[in-house]
């Protein structure tokens, strides 16, 4: 290749990224919503349980925060960008269930894994909308998805019964 040539910034179909964007995006911004919630319930959990649940949010903030940027990673690599500013990350985030002050453990778990559902329920519908687009795209999202099933299982067996 000469040094005149360039190279193009992706090898990506646009369909292909268009498609990954539309289902990945969604989950971006969950995750980094929870990032933001998860680190808010974790200054403000009390109770029973306080320093595994106060403990555990920091893992999970941790997970979220890493799978957010696989996925946002994701779509970059296929040429399109990710719109993850705070105000798009605070309008997906808006109807968190996490409390603004402090909060007993059991409260603040079912708030917690309250806002996880609502990434669940995006991540399948990544994973069956990915099928027939992009299969790279959606082993990102079945890997964030057990990862973060893990985690909801992690903070309900505190209050499991």
């Amino acid at each position: 290749m000469s040094s005149n040539q360039t190279i193009a910034t992706t090898a990506a179909d646009p369909t292909v990224a268009a498609g990954a964007s539309q289902f990945l995006s969604p989950v971006v911004l969950g995750l980094q919503a929870l990032t933001v919630n998860g680190k808010q319930a974790h200054w403000h959990v009390r109770g029973a349980n306080f320093i595994g649940v106060h403990e555990f949010l920091d893992t999970l903030v941790e997970h979220a925060g890493g799978w957010a940027d696989d996925a946002a990673e994701r779509i970059v690599a296929l040429g399109l960008p990710v719109d993850a500013r705070i105000q798009t990350v605070a309008q997906k985030g808006a109807d968190t269930a996490v409390s603004a002050g402090f909060s007993q453990s059991t409260d603040t778990i079912r708030a917690v894994v309250a806002d996880i559902d609502k990434i669940l329920v995006d991540l399948q519908a990544a994973i069956e909308g990915l099928d027939e687009i992009d299969l790279t795209s959606q082993d990102i999202a079945i890997s964030i998805k057990q990862g973060l099933e893990k985690d909801r299982w992690f903070l309900v067996a505190h209050i499991a019964e």
